[in-house]
């Protein structure tokens, strides 16, 4: 009997070494974190509109939403394309050196019906955020890539569920 009572903890033993190392590497591993905003009432509402909204694929990458899961946040191609809805205003947006385009570390601009901030920080990460609108949305563009594409697949539903105006 001390065989069988060995083979039978063996086999249990085997079976929760291979769940834990299942566990430890579950896709959740792989997926980006990112810091989700806590905007008002009326702007967590703009923000959902947005998430129902928002596109499958932005340039080229199918929609990856980041952890914790939320509808003010989402992304495509990992930590590719990230937004989050209902930040902050940037403080750059008030500067004036960014309105006479004395600033090269922020431009400001527009596609396609969206007026953007656009700032590029010191780890190569281009940060747009939304202007004019009643809601502050933020891309942040990562791996290098042309941002064109990615702020030209996002103006409809950005012009679709933020409306023009003024966030506070």
């Amino acid at each position: 009997m001390p065989v069988n009572s060995f083979r039978h903890r063996h086999t249990v033993l085997s079976a929760l070494a291979v769940l834990i190392t299942a566990a430890g590497c579950s896709s959740a591993d792989d997926s980006a974190s990112t810091a989700v905003p806590s905007p008002d009432a009326k702007v967590t509402e703009l923000c959902r509109n947005l998430d129902e909204a928002l596109p499958a694929k932005v340039d080229g990458e199918s929609r990856d939403d980041p952890e914790p899961a939320s509808e003010l946040t989402a992304g495509w191609g990992g930590v590719a394309i990230i937004l989050r809805c209902g930040v902050e205003r940037p403080p750059k947006m008030a500067d004036p050196k960014v309105a006479n385009g004395n600033d090269a570390d922020a431009v400001p601009g527009g596609v396609n019906g969206v007026d953007w901030l656009m700032e590029t920080g010191d780890d190569d990460v281009q940060r747009f955020t939304t202007a004019n609108r009643e809601a502050y949305v933020e891309v942040e563009v990562a791996d290098g890539r042309d941002s064109t594409g990615v702020l030209i697949d996002l103006a409809p539903a950005l012009k679709k569920a933020i409306p023009e105006g003024i966030a506070f």
